[in-house]
C-alpha cells in the first residue's frame, strides 16, 4: 500500500512541476533534432521535444529541399536544424536547415585547409581573374596565377578542378584555393624513385636543365646528363627538346625532384653520341644499370 501511495503521490501537478523544471529553453544558434510533422506553403512545422511545434520556413531551405518536400522531408522523418529564434509570443521556435549546411560546409572547408586536402572542385563561374569553384557547397575562388591552364578560362566552367585550400576567412566569407599546388602536390605523389619518365625542356641554366614533367618541374643537373662530362647545360640541349629521364630522389618537403639520364648510358658519352637511341632504348638500359641508380642518388 505505501508503494501505491507513494506512485500516486506523484500526481499530475507534480510530473507538471518537473515539466517545468526540464530546460526547454533553446538557443539561437543551437542544433537541434526535429521530427517533420507537417508541411504547406510556407513551411515545415516539426516537433523538437518541447512543448511547442518548431516552425522551419520555405526559406530557409535549400533550393533542392525546397522543391521535393515530401520527398527530402517526408512525414515522421528526422533531421537536425539549427535554432534561429527562441518562441515567440505563440510559442513558436523558428528553425533553419540552410543556416545549418552552410555551417556545416564552413566546418568541412576548415578541416580541408587544417589538412592541406586536395580535393575536386566543380567550376561554377569565371572572370578575368580566375575561376569560382564548389568548396564543401561553398564558393570559393582560383585566381588565375593558381591555374594550370590559364588560358581559356570560360571554357573551365562545368568542369572539375583538383584543389587545395590557401586562405579561408569565414567573417568575409573568402575561401582561396590553388589549382596548380594541388596538381604539383598530387605529381609529386605519383613519382618514385627509379621511374623512367617523359618529359621537355622548360628552360636552361649551365648548371642543369630544368624538365616539365606532368604536374611540375625537375632538375636534371649537368653532372648526370652524361657520363662523359658537359660544361655547360645551354650547350646541350634546346628548350622544348623532349628528353626521357630518370627519378633520382623525391624531396617533397623541400618541393624538388632530381633527375637523371646519365644512367641510361651503357657508354660514358652516349647523350652526346646518340641520345635519341639512349630514350629509345630506356627501359632496357635502366634495367642494366639498375645498381648505378641507387649509387648515383646517394652521390
Amino acid at each position: 500500500m505505501s508503494d501505491r501511495r507513494n506512485v500516486s503521490a506523484f500526481s499530475a501537478a507534480d510530473f507538471a512541476h518537473a515539466l517545468a523544471e526540464h530546460d526547454y529553453a533553446f538557443r539561437v544558434g543551437q542544433v537541434v533534432t526535429g521530427k517533420v510533422v507537417s508541411h504547406d506553403t510556407t513551411g515545415v512545422f516539426l516537433d523538437i521535444g518541447a512543448k511547442s511545434v518548431a516552425f522551419l520556413p520555405t526559406e530557409e531551405l535549400t533550393p533542392r529541399f525546397a522543391k521535393d518536400l515530401a520527398g527530402r522531408l517526408p512525414i515522421g522523418s528526422e533531421h537536425q536544424f539549427v535554432v534561429t529564434s527562441g518562441q515567440n509570443e505563440d510559442g513558436e521556435i523558428r528553425v533553419s536547415l540552410r543556416q545549418l549546411l552552410v555551417r556545416q560546409a564552413w566546418e568541412k572547408a576548415r578541416e580541408y585547409l587544417a589538412e592541406q586536402k586536395i580535393f575536386d572542385g566543380r567550376v561554377l563561374d569565371h572572370n578575368s581573374g580566375g575561376v569560382v569553384v564548389n568548396v564543401a557547397g561553398l564558393r570559393g575562388f582560383v585566381p588565375r596565377s593558381h591555374l594550370v591552364d590559364r588560358g581559356d578560362l570560360a571554357a573551365l566552367v562545368g568542369t572539375m578542378l583538383r584543389i587545395v585550400i590557401l586562405e579561408l576567412d569565414e567573417e568575409r566569407e573568402r575561401i582561396i584555393c590553388s589549382n596548380r599546388q594541388a596538381t604539383r602536390v598530387s605529381a609529386f605523389g605519383q613519382l618514385s624513385k627509379g621511374q623512367i619518365i617523359d618529359g621537355e625542356i622548360a628552360s636552361l641554366r649551365a648548371y642543369g636543365a630544368f624538365v616539365q614533367l606532368p604536374g611540375l618541374t625537375g632538375l636534371l643537373h649537368v653532372k648526370e646528363i652524361s657520363g662523359k662530362p658537359v660544361g655547360d647545360a645551354t650547350t646541350f640541349f634546346q628548350v622544348g627538346e623532349p628528353v626521357r629521364v630518370v627519378v633520382l630522389d623525391v624531396d617533397e618537403s623541400r618541393q624538388r625532384v632530381s633527375l637523371s639520364t646519365k644512367i641510361l648510358e651503357l657508354h660514358d658519352g652516349e647523350m652526346r653520341d646518340n641520345r635519341a637511341q639512349v630514350f629509345a632504348e630506356a627501359e632496357a638500359r635502366l634495367e642494366k644499370n639498375i645498381a648505378k641508380l641507387w649509387d648515383a642518388a646517394a652521390s
